[in-house]
This record gives C-alpha cells, sequence and structure tokens, in this order.
C-alpha cells in the first residue's frame, strides 16, 4: 500500500495545506465536504502537488518536515519544481 503527502491550495484563503493520506482522492472529497477545523473555511481546495510513501510513518514524517517549513516559498518552489519535471 502507498502513503501520500499531499499540499491543496485555496484561492479564497490564498493559502496552502498540507497532509498526508492512504488515498488523496478521498481525503480531498473530505477536505471539499462541510467539517471543522482548517480545511473547512473553504470549499474551493484544489490538489497542486504530491508524494507518495511505501509507509504511513514516512509520510508523516515528510508532512511534519514541510509544516515545520512555515514558509509559502517553499511550498511554491517545491509544487513548481514538481510543474516543471512532469
Amino acid at each position: 500500500m502507498s502513503y501520500y503527502v499531499y499540499i491543496l491550495y485555496s484561492s479564497k484563503l490564498n493559502k496552502y495545506y498540507v497532509g498526508s493520506s492512504e488515498d488523496v482522492n478521498i481525503r480531498l472529497d473530505k477536505h471539499l465536504q462541510s467539517h471543522k477545523g482548517f480545511t473547512g473555511k473553504a470549499k474551493d481546495w484544489v490538489l497542486k502537488y504530491t508524494e507518495t510513501y511505501d509507509s504511513k510513518s514516512e509520510s508523516i514524517r515528510r508532512e511534519f518536515q514541510i509544516k515545520k517549513w512555515k514558509s509559502r516559498k517553499m511550498i511554491e518552489s517545491l509544487i513548481e519544481k514538481s510543474d516543471s519535471s512532469g
């Protein structure tokens, strides 16, 4: 089974959200539904970036590494690099 780190973007909030999941599409659907929490503030989240890992612990470690950056510039650079390599 694969695990994923993903980055979502909301143009309404002009914010990024970093998370991890076994199924990015199901997780995105949950973010788009009404719920409490940060992503519940907008309904326009779009998937901008993913990374694949073999274990849940690896994906969570990477999620927290990206969150620790606290840097929009670094997140946008990561997304940009994946866009240009794909």
